[in-house]
């Protein structure tokens, strides 16, 4: 997989959870097992700008050559991923969330191990 593969990817999935959060905050509480107030879709919708604001960073950096940004990149994303995935499993063995976390924290650890990959090909 190369860089401008995965930033594609990240663009898509950025757009999509960005336009998710933004709109249909909601159902990702419900699937997650979580009560939908007031303050969860106001925290939400905030996350999906950030979304949409990473998923232009992703699209428009696409074709960066190798460089120290675009490693430090790949580690930051790989890092936030994996812990992204971790504190999704944390909270289901905790029971704060339920079982529908998992979609999320698969998701989150293969986006984390592809960005390494990505940054240990150099």
């Amino acid at each position: 997989m190369t860089f401008e593969m995965l930033a594609l990817v990240m663009t898509a999935a950025c757009c999509a959870l960005g336009v998710r959060f933004i709109f249909f905050g909601g159902s990702v509480l419900k699937e997650w097992g979580l009560e939908s107030t007031a303050g969860a879709i106001i925290l939400f919708r905030r996350m999906g700008a950030m979304y949409l604001a990473l998923a232009l960073m992703f699209y428009l950096g696409r074709t960066a050559a190798p460089s120290e940004i675009r490693s430090m990149v790949c580690l930051v994303m790989g890092g936030t991923s994996f812990l992204l995935a971790g504190l999704g499993l944390s909270e289901f063995l905790a029971r704060r969330a339920s079982a529908g976390i998992f979609r999320s924290a698969v998701a989150e650890a293969v986006l984390g191990a592809a960005f390494i990959w990505v940054w240990w090909a150099g």
